[in-house]
């Protein structure tokens, strides 16, 4: 019986009929309005009560922003990764780094 409560399939029945017991014990004790309040059902958007979906956001800035973490994150992984035994890794990973420098230096000059 023991080696049947450790398989993950039946921990995650057990917990799944236990968080079921608890909803429906709580769903009893749960407050509820006698009445349903106006606009309950319709959508929110900041409080306007008119709201245009036609907003064109700008996401230029973002993507530098997303490239430049890329660029940052990638050059350290391979960086990082790169094992030191002889000088031709050391030169692959001066390569990676000078390469990351100038790909930084594109994308943020004005």
């Amino acid at each position: 019986m023991e080696k049947y409560l450790v398989n993950p399939a039946v921990v995650f029945i057990i917990i799944l009929g236990v968080i079921f017991v608890l909803n429906r014990l709580f769903s009893r004790l749960a407050f509820r309005s006698e009445r349903s309040a106006p606009g309950r059902c319709e959508s929110y958007a900041c409080g306007e009560k008119n709201f245009d979906n036609t907003a064109q956001p700008d996401y230029s800035q973002f993507f530098s922003f997303v490239f430049f973490f890329t660029l940052a994150h990638v050059a350290t992984l391979i960086v990082t990764s790169i094992p030191l035994v002889d000088a031709g890794t050391l030169v692959l990973a001066m390569f990676y780094i000078i390469g990351g420098i100038i790909s930084l230096y594109i994308l943020l000059r004005k």
